[in-house]
């Protein structure tokens, strides 16, 4: 039993108001990074000595004068930048994350102007953003074409279309191209029936069990897999 799984159930919906602050002046977006942040540390949950959960999933709340402003920055960059804000403060305290992370922007009309409201939760996904090199043969990371991801589901899907886990822009890939599912016996690269097809160490393969430092290549995507911290 991976170390997640011991810890899936006590931290799985668990929401709860972690950051409110009235604010003397207008609402920044720096108050949003804060709020981020502190959610974070507030719900920061020990799996043992090397690894520290923390929330994947943010829900802001404000004023509706204030989520208004929300718009006028523009809610999808603020998305991205506040989705920023956590990896790299879960990088710099050795925090991890159970699945990707995600922002969603509310109102509440009890709220008075400059007051928000902070929920997180860990949520646990097939995949996550890998903010240490803890990788473990129950808890690969991957890295595709320079974007390193732990593995914190028993299966994920790689591929072009919006419906895979892991995105990549590459017309050589399918929609759905590559499984990666995680066994007792290792982990296991199966090609989805694909016309490219999917290649480890050069070799095309329908599917294959992975080795530490093997190089998985889709189309011009290339994926690299550990499961030691001492091969990253």
């Amino acid at each position: 039993m991976s170390a997640f799984d011991k810890i899936e159930r006590g931290v799985e919906n668990a929401f709860e108001n972690v950051f409110s602050r009235a604010f003397k002046s207008d609402l920044k977006p720096v108050e949003l990074a804060s709020g981020i942040r502190k959610a974070m540390d507030d719900r920061a949950a020990a799996v043992n000595r090397e690894r520290v959960v923390v929330p994947n999933q943010f829900e802001v709340i404000l004023s509706e004068s204030d989520f208004d402003k929300i718009e006028d920055w523009g809610e999808e960059a603020m998305r991205e930048e506040l989705i920023t804000v956590a990896t790299q403060h879960a990088a710099d305290q050795h925090y991890t994350f159970l699945g990707s992370i995600t922002v969603e922007f509310t109102y509440n009309s009890e709220l008075s102007r400059g007051k928000l409201i902070v929920r997180g939760r860990s949520k646990r996904g097939p995949v996550a953003p890998a903010t240490t090199r803890d990788a473990t043969p129950e808890n690969p990371i991957i890295d595709v074409d320079g974007e390193r991801y732990l593995l914190t589901g028993a299966v994920t899907v790689i591929g072009r279309g919006s419906s895979a886990d892991i995105t990549v822009d590459d017309s050589g890939v399918s929609r759905r191209h590559l499984e990666l599912r995680v066994t007792p016996g290792g982990v296991i690269a199966t090609d989805m029936n694909t016309t490219n097809g999917t290649f480890v160490e050069g070799h095309r393969i329908t599917a294959a069990t992975l080795l530490d430092g093997n190089t998985i290549t889709i189309g011009h995507t290339r994926i690299m897999f550990w499961t030691s911290p001492e091969m990253l």
